[in-house]
């Protein structure tokens, strides 16, 4: 039996698995043509001997108190009469003579052997693959079905799916393909390694490959926006001073991202220096187009870019291509303006607060138009800055600033009581009003919405209330911590027995 050994011992070097996987396939194998033989009602167990390979068959009987399967289980009484110090729960074993393998029964093991096999080989590929995401793999094409590419990765296959192609992009039975590994998982038909050529860290891998500096870590790459198969973009930074990061990815004439470029079938690719502010790099990123002016919102993380009317056009890009790759590189919402019309907006802002500022403060036009030039936006500004501040705009005194204070503080303690009043008329309660960062003009807003009690207000999602009261008036966090102080009293009772 020594030959079933060296049978073990051939197979496990061929599939690089365990050799004692394959011995425990043979046992059961062995097993299920032994409950062939003599029954699939029995328990037989099938051991082989490591050192000698000689096959033992035996069968397994329970001693029970109830006995519900008289082939497998048998009473106190009848396993004492054949082992007298037997005990419930003991197990007697009786040896079974070889069995000679039939055709059936010798195919049937074949059959369980081929698939125990298989299922270690892919626990293998699992194990080895499942710490390799992330990294590049190279392969061959072993066959392609509705554009769905199966690759060949040594000992394991891969999915390469058709969305994870480039565009215009086909393979053949034979062809050589590179490919990132972006994913590996169990299914129930086993394990699935799933490869990206669209990925953008596929392309940050291979500039990894191609350049030296990113490889040793003297270069870093933050981040890549990619449009497979037609345009990228990719921001990197040095730790080292001396050394520029965007000719070092470029190389000697262009030679390291023409060899990226190759790979990636000819997408065109953006190298953009990275920087900690954010508005550096939105100006970069948005190269080659030339950028005048740049305001930045934190709350909403919008950036406002403001560029020559000639420039327009490539700033956005070929069906918006270069602002889309800007915004996914630098994580900010991007809006493009021309020149002229952020100069028509900023005359319309300005000629609409000068206006509020008239009718609030009751001041002339040029009182107005000095508070808007100094940046003012609203009432509120106003009220609530130092009289020592205001009086250092050009033209102002002390009693100018405190008058303009006070005169703001007026206005707005008679737009709130008129509020007030509002929301009361709209039956929205003072347990809602006491809700800390509610203003006034939001209460009245929530009224006309039918938002009147506590439970109504508790009732809303967040993205429900910034809706009512105005993405510029809250933030989705507010909107949040002020829903849960709405509920606060829907726990009161179920805490006062525990408190108890």
């Amino acid at each position: 039996m020594i030959e079933l050994l060296q049978v073990a011992d051939q197979v496990a070097r061929e599939k690089n698995i365990d050799r004692e996987e394959v011995v425990e396939a043979m046992e059961q194998a062995i097993q299920k043509a032994g409950r062939s033989k003599y029954g699939h009602e029995h328990n037989i167990r099938a051991t082989i001997d490591r050192r000698t390979g000689e096959i033992s068959l035996k069968r397994l009987r329970e001693v029970a108190e109830v006995i519900e399967n008289e082939v497998t289980q048998l009473s106190l009484e009848d396993a004492r009469r054949e082992k007298p110090d037997a005990v419930l729960g003991d197990f007697l074993i009786e040896d079974l003579p070889p069995i000679d393998f039939g055709r059936i029964p010798a195919q049937m093991a074949k059959q369980v052997i081929v698939q125990r096999v298989r299922d270690a080989e892919r626990q293998r590929q699992f194990r080895e693959y499942k710490d390799r995401v992330g990294e590049i793999a190279n392969g061959i094409v072993k066959r392609v079905e509705y554009g769905n590419v199966t690759v060949e990765l040594g000992r394991a296959e891969a999915i390469l799916r058709r969305d994870e192609t480039l565009p215009r992009e086909h393979f053949k039975n034979g062809d050589r393909v590179r490919a990132y590994i972006y994913d590996v998982r169990e299914e129930p038909r086993g394990p699935q390694i799933f490869l990206s050529r669209t990925h953008p860290q596929f392309m940050a891998k291979l500039f990894m490959q191609e350049v030296p500096e990113i490889y040793d870590g003297i270069i870093t790459i933050k981040s890549v926006a990619r449009d497979p198969g037609s345009r990228a973009k990719i921001g990197v930074v040095s730790k080292d001073s001396s050394i520029d990061p965007v000719g070092a990815c470029v190389g000697m004439r262009g030679s390291r991202v023409q060899a990226v470029v190759g790979e990636l079938q000819g997408e065109k690719i953006d190298i953009i220096p990275w920087s900690n502010e954010a508005a550096t790099f939105v100006v970069n990123a948005l190269a080659p187009a030339e950028v005048t002016k740049v305001v930045l919102d934190d709350i909403s993380h919008r950036i406002e870019v403001v560029v020559p009317d000639d420039q327009l056009s490539q700033a956005i890009g070929r069906r918006g291509q270069n602002v889309r790759l800007a915004s996914m590189l630098t994580g900010w919402d991007i809006d493009i303006l021309t020149e002229a019309e952020e100069s028509e907006r900023r005359t319309e802002e300005t000629k609409t607060r000068s206006a509020l500022f008239i009718e609030a403060l009751d001041v002339d036009d040029v009182i107005a138009h000095l508070l808007v030039a100094e940046g003012f936006a609203s009432v509120e500004e106003i009220a609530f800055t130092e009289i020592e501040e205001l009086a250092q705009i050009e033209g102002f005194d002390e009693d100018v600033a405190a008058e303009l204070r006070d005169r703001a503080q007026a206005y707005l303690d008679q737009r709130d009581a008129e509020l007030s009043e509002r929301r009361v008329t709209l039956g929205v309660t003072d347990e809602v009003a006491a809700v800390e960062g509610l203003t006034p003009s939001m209460l009245v807003a929530l009224g006309e919405k039918e938002v009147k009690t506590l439970d109504d207000l508790g009732d809303l999602a967040t993205d429900e209330l910034v809706e009512i009261v105005g993405a510029d008036a809250m933030t989705s966090a507010d909107a949040e911590r002020i829903i849960m102080a709405a509920r606060a009293h829907w726990f009161e009772d179920e805490a006062e027995p525990v408190a108890e």
